[in-house]
């Protein structure tokens, strides 16, 4: 399995409700310094895949999405959807990770 197959397995995996960082991602997928490689998959993902992309955030709890087809606010959205808590603060939005964080 290619590391990109490996990384949208374990997001397929974060169940609804909970979060995993970039780096948590990268690492369970055999690389654990390749967070940003899990940014650029998941960016260039089609909807096909049907990945839930909003439950993967920053290593801080931030969202930190650069992608004006999916901006921060429609990822916070969809978050709450799901029962997380969001907060925005100086225009940024964060998750709590010791609540909310993916645990294996």
């Amino acid at each position: 399995m290619t590391f990109k197959e490996q990384v949208i397995s374990q997001i397929k995996q974060i169940p609804q409700g909970k979060v995993a960082t970039y780096g948590q991602i990268a690492a369970l997928a055999g690389s654990p310094r390749a967070a940003l490689m899990v940014g650029r998959i998941l960016r260039q993902s089609s909807e096909s895949e049907q990945l839930p992309w909003q439950r993967v955030i920053n290593s801080q709890g931030r969202i930190s999405i650069i992608n004006m087809a999916f901006p921060a606010e429609l990822q916070a959205q969809l978050l709450r959807g799901e029962g997380i808590k969001v907060e925005e603060r100086a225009g940024s939005y964060y998750i709590d990770l010791d609540r909310y964080l993916w645990q294996i």
